[in-house]
Formats: C-alpha cells, sequence, structure tokens
C-alpha cells in the first residue's frame, strides 16, 4: 500500500500571522513575514491541492464568552482576558494568502493539539490517510504537539521546516530538535516536488 498524504494547515490565522493580530504583535507575524511561511505554506498548498492530496485546515479558538476555554492554562491564559482566538471573527479566519477552496474541511480546536476534542482522527482513518504533512505556527507547541500526538496514532509525520515557525528563531530551532526524534523534518520542496 503506497503513502497517502494529507496536508494540514496549522493555525495561519489572522490573529496569529496577521500584522494586525493581537498574537502577531507578540512576535509571530514578524517570524512568519521573516522566514516566508505564509508563501510556502501557499506553494504547498497549491501542490497538494494539483497532486490530488487532501488539505484540512486547523484553527484555534473559543466560542463566545469562551466556555471551552482552559482556566488553568498559562498558555490561554491571555485569550480570555485580552478577547483573543473567538471563533466566528476575523482573528480566526485563516489568513487570506493560504484560505481554504471550496470544500476543504477546516476543525476547530480549543487546545494545542488538532486531535484533542476534534474529530480529526476520525477523519484523516476515514480517507485512508497515513502521513502528514504539517504547516503553520507554532513549531514549539502546535507542531509539536500534532507530530507527537501524530505518531502515537501511528501517522509517518513531515515537518514542512520552511512553512513553519515559532515567535522565535531559537524556539524555532529547538523545537525541530525536539520533533525530530518522532517525525521527519523536510521543505516544501522536498516533500511536495513541483512535477509530483
Amino acid at each position: 500500500m503506497g503513502k497517502r498524504p494529507a496536508l494540514l494547515v496549522l493555525d495561519l490565522i489572522n490573529e496569529i500571522v496577521h500584522p494586525d493580530g493581537k498574537y502577531g504583535a507578540d512576535g509571530y507575524e514578524r517570524q512568519v513575514n521573516e522566514r516566508g511561511v505564509l508563501g510556502n505554506a501557499a506553494r504547498a498548498i497549491e501542490r497538494a491541492r494539483a497532486a490530488g492530496i487532501p488539505v484540512i485546515y486547523v484553527v484555534v479558538g473559543f466560542s463566545e464568552g469562551y466556555p471551552e476555554w482552559p482556566a488553568g492554562s498559562p498558555i490561554f491564559k491571555v485569550a480570555k482576558e485580552d478577547g483573543r482566538i473567538q471563533l466566528g471573527t476575523w482573528a480566526t479566519e485563516v489568513h487570506e494568502s493560504v484560505r481554504p477552496a471550496a470544500g476543504e474541511v477546516v476543525i476547530a480546536k480549543h487546545r494545542i493539539s488538532p486531535f484533542y476534542g476534534t474529530g480529526l482522527d476520525l477523519l484523516l482513518r476515514n480517507q485512508g490517510i497515513d502521513t502528514l504533512l504539517l504547516t503553520g505556527v507554532s513549531t514549539d507547541m502546535v507542531i509539536l504537539a500534532t507530530a507527537r500526538d501524530a505518531h502515537d496514532r501511528d501517522y509517518a509525520v513531515e515537518v514542512l521546516e520552511d512553512a513553519t515557525a515559532a515567535d522565535g528563531p531559537e524556539m524555532h530551532q529547538a523545537a525541530l530538535k525536539v520533533i525530530g526524534r518522532c517525525a521527519t523534518i523536510t521543505t516544501v520542496d522536498e516533500a511536495l516536488k513541483a512535477d509530483r
């Protein structure tokens, strides 16, 4: 049986990667811009679509009133306090440069891992997916959690390094070193060749 991949586009939302986003202002937008993440992710999406590889979007956020908000989380503490990442608002829309096409799935999550409390695993298994190609932010949180969770669910994982970023280069590199123990670190051009 051959490899059956899906491309995951993780948290490339306005709040995090747009200059007007609140998390964007915390350093993410600068790193995404300097590393060319949106352009590289857009290229990965285009090539995946051309090759018939499913593109699945995951966005982090909370419903109005933050009923899913984890009160004890240091990571999400500021979200409720500062009115961040509310679902159904501009903040949690996928950035316009990598927007989903008609019919592409967008999964909302309320924690770091896209597998926690979502139907992602069922969706992947129903399509016979056995390999995940990861793009998005942030390398040290979402990409790391996704790689580990996917590994433990017996998926092969490839992190498209040039289509990922953290809030700083040191954290990005440290995360890649850890991720490399359970996933393949690659690039858009290596994982999704133009002639595929």
